[in-house]
């Protein structure tokens, strides 16, 4: 079967809220009737298979992260009206260029960095980039270097102040009411594309 979904992406540092975001809109739609897929799960699955990450990441671990999203994407996208991409492939960029930055490395990710700015550029309908509130903790469960947090965030609003995407993604703050218009606009922008 060959099915072009509507595709909406999160991205963000960890811990800013965005699989609480897909969750919200993946509730919405599912009320609505539409088939959703969601995708997610990355880092987990990168730690199994024997993969640095956060700020160890390095040019292996980021091309498989992009390959498996890609990958799961691709699976998602067979059945489903809507993918909800739980990372977003760009996200894996500045993860990377983030670990270099903590680690004083000089190297540049440019080939992994079109890779997925491409696929970006031309699959995603809709992305949301969570904003890092420092005043807001860390799960304890799930321990993240504070400094790395931060260079992820400046590494992620940095790439996406490039052209390429500016006039698509939606910054979400830790407000309510940002949080909640993202949400209503991805619904939203979802709905009328089903419905077309």
């Amino acid at each position: 079967m060959v099915n072009n979904p509507f595709r909406i992406g999160v991205l963000g540092a960890p811990s800013t809220g965005a699989t609480q975001l897909l969750r919200r809109i993946e509730i919405e739609l599912r009320g609505h009737g539409v088939a959703v897929a969601r995708t997610g799960g990355i880092a987990k699955r990168a730690a199994a298979a024997g993969l640095p990450k956060m700020q160890h990441h390095t040019d292996t671990s980021t091309e498989w992260i992009i390959g498996q999203t890609i990958a799961d994407e691709a699976l998602a996208a067979r059945t489903a009206q809507v993918v909800l991409a739980d990372r977003a492939v760009l996200d894996a960029i500045p993860y990377y260029t983030a670990a270099l930055a903590y680690r004083d490395d000089d190297r540049v990710a440019t080939e992994t960095c079109l890779i997925a700015r491409r696929y970006t550029t031309v699959k995603y309908h809709v992305l949301l980039a969570t904003v890092l509130d420092p005043e807001i903790p860390v799960d304890a469960a799930h321990p993240i270097d504070p400094r790395y947090r931060a260079l992820v965030d400046s590494h992620l609003h940095d790439e996406l102040g490039g052209s390429f995407l500016a006039h698509s993604t939606r910054r979400v703050t830790s407000a309510a009411d940002s949080k909640d218009a993202a949400v209503q606009h991805a619904v939203d922008a979802a709905l009328r594309a089903v419905a077309a």
